[in-house]
């Protein structure tokens, strides 16, 4: 197994070879990459092989080295095969960043699986859309979430259901104490049916059972990651092997210090989403790294794993480093291990910028990416030329360009309009939606819905969504899911959210609503109904009752009017 080594071409033999970014790449990072023909399953096979003994996973006090992680893997493929597990079947996995998570995400595609990893955070409904419309057989959870799982399997078929405890992992005397002093409150003390599974359990059983021989080749689908889109209907990204280790491969590229088996990743962003499965997992596990696993964003987890276990890359979203910025005791803790950290999801303030820097020593520069293409496309030189308020340029092999909104042609650096991207690491389409893929892919280039400008020296800037989506706290949260909601009330008329300017998070949800005549509520009880019918963070952080909401001549109701004015009243306050 070979490694994949940065290869430059001539220029003449690249694609776009005229495009200005190329001007701003730091020295040492290639406009193009050579990939090894390599599935994720063997990339972490060969840094097994690499580096067998070197740490893989770090997770409250436990360590497993790639050698342990690879066994792992191994077993879980065997379980799955005898499960009856085949090519291509779809196999969730509803877990938080643990080791398990990397263990069955891994070994269900050594198994041949298409892997569908599922946000902990979702409510029953939303998991049951995920499982039904991926056509997931097998569904690995935790163990907290196994009433809820359950019912979910009698409606709608599950298969094989695999339940796991967060403690399976910790160290012996942790264990203990979350036995006595947790798991009740948790609700991990739960007896399984007979037809189901324990992960531990399984994991015994098949112990040195040799793996399942199946023929997974690069372009296989690895991964169904569900985004929303233009309509807010969440659906399936189809990734390939090619697509993820290709992403993983250009993150590693634009690391100009990066040095293969020596780095320490501190894995907060969930690997359930595009973001934290290819900037931690993918490019640890494909370079030999060690991962830090958190299984939730904790302050002080966040500030004592970095002081202890001394991380050199930290992948995050602004608001986790405003918080490491706002600790009241961060002069306590040694941050300096920090030398690089690629931001996502938001927009980075440059004071937050100035100030993670001042504290850690490190680099902390804005990126860009969207689950369709695995996710990053985009971001600002580590130690090279940077610009405020830009998401960067594009990464090796990557082409973006700004197209005119009406008419879909190539508009001129400082022209405003739709963001295209084309690359390895975009995805095939959309899983069964023929009609959604023809809007998003044309010739090859993925339309991004976000609405851009590039100036002369290459470097692209979010002006404004042509969708509604709004990211709060890091997550995508689209308006549809949560009106539906709340027009799912009986006493409710008129329902829109929208993304308002919050001066922590940089957005909020807010909804607005019109009640039917007679009826009276209050905000509480609008917000514990969408708590009861939502995952936490998609709940609106506020909510406004109206007599009317603003439209358009045809009825639309306008969210520009409402976010503009909760600006007004941000600026007034």
């Amino acid at each position: 197994m070979d490694v994949a080594e940065p290869v430059i071409l001539r220029w003449e033999e690249m694609e776009g070879m005229d495009s200005p970014w190329f001007r701003s790449y730091e020295p040492g990072v290639p406009p193009a990459i050579a990939y090894p023909e390599l599935t994720l399953h063997e990339l972490l096979a060969q840094s097994a092989e690499r580096y067998p003994h070197n740490t893989a996973m770090l997770f409250l006090g436990t360590r497993l080295s790639y050698n342990e992680l690879k066994g792992s893997v191994e077993t879980f493929s065997a379980a799955l095969a005898a499960l009856g597990v085949q090519e291509g079947d779809r196999v969730a996995v509803h877990l938080p960043n643990c080791p398990q998570m990397a263990t069955c995400f891994y070994g269900g595609l050594k198994a041949g699986a298409v892997m569908v990893p599922c946000n902990p955070l979702y409510t029953e409904r939303e998991l049951e859309f995920q499982l039904k419309d991926s056509g997931s057989e097998t569904l690995v959870t935790m163990a907290r979430f196994y009433p809820m799982a359950r019912r979910i399997k009698d409606r709608i078929g599950i298969r094989n259901l695999i339940v796991t405890g967060i403690k399976e992992h910790f160290p012996p005397f942790l264990r203990l104490l979350y036995t006595i002093f947790k798991e009740r409150k948790e609700g991990e003390r739960v007896h399984l049916e007979e037809e189901d599974h324990w992960l531990g359990s399984l994991m015994a059983k098949h112990r040195g059972a040799p793996p399942p021989e199946v023929n997974t080749r690069c372009e296989d689908v690895a991964c169904l990651l569900y985004t929303g889109g233009t309509t807010g209907t969440p659906k399936g990204a189809v990734l390939s092997h090619r697509n993820l280790a290709a992403n993983a491969a250009q993150t590693r590229s634009w690391l100009t210090d990066f040095e293969d088996g020596k780095e320490i990743i501190m894995s907060v962003l969930p690997f359930f989403h595009s973001y934290g499965m290819t900037t931690c997992m993918n490019l640890a596990v494909t370079t030999g790294s060690a991962l830090v696993l958190v299984p939730r964003f904790d302050l002080k987890m966040i500030l004592r794993s970095i002081n202890r276990y001394r991380p050199t890359i930290f992948p995050g979203v602004p608001t986790m480093y405003v918080a490491i910025n706002n600790a009241p005791d961060v002069s306590r803790y040694d941050l300096k291990s920090i030398k690089a950290c690629i931001s996502g999801a938001a927009p980075l303030p440059v004071e937050v910028q100035a100030q993670f820097e001042r504290l850690t020593g490190g680099r902390l520069v804005e990126g860009y990416g969207l689950s369709e293409a695995s996710p990053v496309t985009h971001c600002n030189p580590v130690y090279g030329h940077r610009k405020v308020g830009c998401i960067g340029i594009p990464f090796p092999d990557t082409q973006a360009k700004v197209v005119d909104l009406e008419t879909g042609e190539d508009l001129t650096a400082g022209a405003t309009g739709e963001l295209a991207v084309k690359g390895p690491q975009v995805m095939r389409e959309y899983w069964q939606r023929p009609e959604e893929t023809q809007m998003a892919i044309k010739d090859g280039w993925l339309f991004t819905g976000d609405i851009a400008s590039m100036d002369e020296d290459g470097f692209f800037k979010i002006v404004d969504r042509k969708k509604d989506m709004i990211i709060a706290g890091g997550f995508n949260v689209y308006p549809r899911e949560i009106e539906e909601v709340l027009y799912g009330h009986p006493k409710v008329k008129e329902a829109v959210a929208a993304g308002v300017p919050d001066s922590y998070k940089g957005e909020s949800i807010k909804a607005y609503v019109v009640l039917k005549e007679g009826q009276a509520a209050t905000v509480e009880e609008m917000l514990e109904y969408c708590r009861e019918n939502l995952a936490k963070f998609k709940v609106p952080k506020s909510l406004e009752f109206r007599d009317a909401l603003p439209k358009t001549m045809v009825g639309k109701v306008l969210r520009r009017v409402l976010v503009e004015e909760e600006g007004k009243r941000l600026r007034g306050a």
